[in-house]
């Protein structure tokens, strides 16, 4: 078989609800390695957010930060900075509205507020072990590859509004992610695909989130989770099943990688 390039996203996708990965699925990632695919992460998540997965898949390969760090063989081959003004802008803008923010990079992330409830039951559901730290300054003086804004989604079309320069992409009820305009998974998926000059028609993508719409809609052969919303799945060209229920092995039969 062809060498092909699969790309999993992870919360939803590889992991279950309980933020667990199913044993289909670390099966099914070690089959397609030992027929020699290339398996990579592409995520929201920043790195050290999800170490421990990359270690016991054994996967060097990623597209993290929703695009804005891609690394191949453990090595940083794209970086996509948020605009240091942009961000001062967005500082100002949000503590007026009394909207907290997180920074990340690709090692740790920090908050400009404390003991705000919606960033806590925000953060509590992606059940990391790394505290956020409180470091309110963080966005001055060193890169920043996302912001998490913590807003309900009425005040979400206020910041899409006020800011043409940045992305806003929902991944919670109380947050958003931020990233740079046209910064995407999609975005850093091409970064690979040129790095790696892997045929379009060798690509695969699964998701189930908002993230991944664009994702799954650049590559030729994509699958929606079961547990996608509806406009997920519109933007795949399949659907397998829920992520609960041997989603990714079942969708990687359907389009013939796994027997």
């Amino acid at each position: 078989m062809t060498q092909k390039l699969i790309f999993f996203d992870i919360d939803g996708t590889l992991l279950d609800d309980e933020k667990q990965l199913p044993d289909s699925t670390r099966k099914a990632i070690a089959e397609l390695q030992q027929a020699g695919h290339y398996v990579a992460i592409a995520t929201g998540r920043a790195p050290f957010a999800f170490k421990p997965l990359l270690e016991e898949l054994n996967i060097g390969t990623y597209v993290s930060i929703n695009g804005q760090y891609v690394v191949h063989n453990n090595e940083a081959i794209y970086k996509n900075p948020l605009n240091p003004a942009a961000l001062a802008r967005l500082e100002k803008y949000a503590l007026e509205r009394n909207h907290p923010l997180v920074y990340l990079n690709h090692e740790d992330w920090y908050t400009n507020t404390r003991h705000h409830p919606h960033v806590k039951t925000a953060i509590e559901s992606l059940k990391l072990d790394q505290d956020v730290t409180y470091n309110p300054e963080f966005y001055k003086d060193g890169e920043v590859y996302q912001t998490l804004l913590f807003c309900t989604g009425e005040g979400e079309v206020e910041y899409d509004q006020a800011f043409h320069e940045l992305d806003f992409v929902r991944w919670h009820d109380f947050s958003v992610d931020v990233m740079p305009s046209g910064g995407s998974k999609a975005a850093g998926i091409g970064q690979l695909i040129r790095q790696l000059q892997i045929p379009a028609h060798d690509v695969y993508a699964f998701g189930d989130g908002l993230n991944d719409i664009e994702m799954l809609k650049s590559v030729q052969t994509s699958v929606a989770m079961g547990n996608a919303s509806d406009i997920v799945k519109e933007a795949a060209s399949a659907v397998t099943k829920d992520v609960n229920e041997d989603g990714i092995r079942h969708g990687l039969k359907m389009v013939g990688l796994l027997g």
